[in-house]
């Protein structure tokens, strides 16, 4: 984002706001490159006042969910959510010099990213809502409410940047390698990508807290989570049982099959489980066995030994790219948000389905997950995981 200039100064920004650090130097730093702004903070869930039923069987001490820690604000509390995050808000908005709105979209947030959430673990898979609440909430329903009110352009705390060029505009990593969220941004319609500002895009973590100190903003110290908003405790088996309980769902048992086709006993309900984990299984055997597949036709939790964990290639649906996908191009994959980079060539499938082909084998891909798809630091596109083989 440019600093501060006379043509800004008619333009109405819209900036998101969690109520943490990241957001709240996103909505200093367009105040100063001269736009007019507002800030809007989404209300996106309502903690429940105490638990619905016991907690869920999990299988040993519970784990939160790989790579999946919501990144609406990349230093927000416990939650980015509550009544307190919202005030934050506000006084930030106060400081600045900028209206602040707070927008009841818990009906959106439920239809497009608990309930999917939730429905993906039941399915076998293991879900990233971050991808869902940009892709749905975030560039979509509060994108249209922001455009009703005259705003010209969208901005967030993303640690991530834009370019234009050839008529289209592609996001790259952010300057903070360590903070880069692009990954969680490849479901953005490109139509509206080009009214996206992502003003912390040059800067390091430790440069937007100074920035914030600086500037005596109140949530210059905030610590930061890793949680996923609506699953605060990072209990995601607690969540999937007690909501399975709400909607009147069972969760059955079933048998756990090692290598060679050996029954192990029992597991207590796919859901509870994840590709890869080796942890908290119950089973004695003479080498570490991992999960390597839920095999939700027979209800079977399927373990293997780690190199067997591997997969040179998966198909994918829902995919959203910048540019044309035309038949078959050589690329770089990230099929989970700290994995390594890997050499791919991917494939139009047709009906936002691809294919794609590991030029060595990649470790522990799931179903469910974000693979994201990269020309150097240049985010190309995305897709949702759906089989490996």
């Amino acid at each position: 984002m440019e600093p501060g200039n006379e043509s800004n100064s008619g333009k109405l920004v819209a900036v998101a706001m969690s109520g943490g650090v990241d957001s709240s130097v996103a909505a200093l730093l367009i105040r100063q490159a001269g736009y007019r702004a507002v800030g809007i903070t989404m209300k996106l869930w309502s903690p429940p006042t105490q638990g619905v039923g016991s907690p869920a069987p999990g299988a040993g001490s519970p784990e939160t969910v790989a790579d999946t820690a919501c990144e609406l604000d990349a230093n927000s509390e416990k939650t980015c959510c509550t009544a307190d995050s919202a005030m934050d808000a506000k006084r930030v908005c106060d400081q600045i010099g900028i209206p602040h709105f707070t927008l009841d979209m818990q009906e959106d947030f439920e239809e497009r990213v608990i309930q999917p959430f939730y429905e993906s673990y039941l399915a076998g898979e293991t879900p990233n809502p971050c991808v869902n609440c940009n892709s749905f909430v975030k560039w979509d329903a509060l994108w249209k409410r922001a455009r009703a009110v005259g705003a010209d352009y969208i901005a967030t705390g993303h640690y991530a940047m834009t370019e234009a060029g050839n008529g289209r505009t592609y996001i790259l990593r952010g300057g903070d390698a360590a903070k880069d969220q692009s990954y969680f941004l490849w479901g953005i319609p490109p139509e509206t990508l080009g009214r996206t500002l992502f003003p912390l895009a040059h800067l390091t973590k430790p440069e937007v807290r100074k920035l914030a100190l600086d500037s005596r903003l109140r949530t210059a110290t905030k610590r930061e989570s890793q949680d996923i908003c609506f699953i605060p405790d990072g209990n995601y088996r607690d969540f999937i049982g007690n909501r399975a309980k709400e909607q009147g769902a069972a969760i059955p048992e079933g048998r756990m099959r090692g290598p060679d086709g050996k029954d192990l006993g029992p597991h207590q309900g796919l859901p509870f489980y994840t590709i890869g984990q080796r942890k908290g299984l119950g089973v004695a055997a003479a080498q570490p066995l991992y999960v390597k597949k839920l095999d939700r036709a027979t209800n079977t939790l399927l373990l293997a030994k780690k190199e067997e964990l591997y997969s040179s290639g998966f198909r994918a649906d829902r995919a959203n790219f910048f540019e044309p996908l035309a038949g078959e191009r050589e690329c770089s994959v990230q099929y989970r948000y700290r994995s390594p980079v890997k050499a791919a060539s991917i494939r139009d499938e047709g009906n936002g389905w691809i294919t794609v082909t590991l030029k060595e084998p990649g470790y522990c891909v799931s179903p469910g997950q974000s693979a994201v798809f990269y020309d150097g630091d240049r985010l190309l596109g995305g897709a949702r995981i759906r089989e490996t083989f």
